[in-house]
């Protein structure tokens, strides 16, 4: 059990520093059709690809 609380720990602080990366790298402007959510969505999954310089924008 202590281990179930820890793991999930672990996904939510990588999950809000996804956000935060995400966010800072405008992934979250202009959510008005499928791309730009999905571009977000992997941002905020594959973050540290961001911050290496990876774009994830699809078009």
């Amino acid at each position: 059990m202590r281990s179930d609380a820890f793991s999930s720990l672990v996904t939510i602080i990588y999950l809000l520093i996804g956000l935060v990366v995400a966010s800072s790298h405008a992934f979250f402007t202009h959510l008005n059709t499928v791309m730009p959510v999905l571009s977000a969505v992997l941002a905020v999954l594959l973050w540290p690809l961001v911050l290496l310089g990876v774009d994830l924008h699809l078009k």
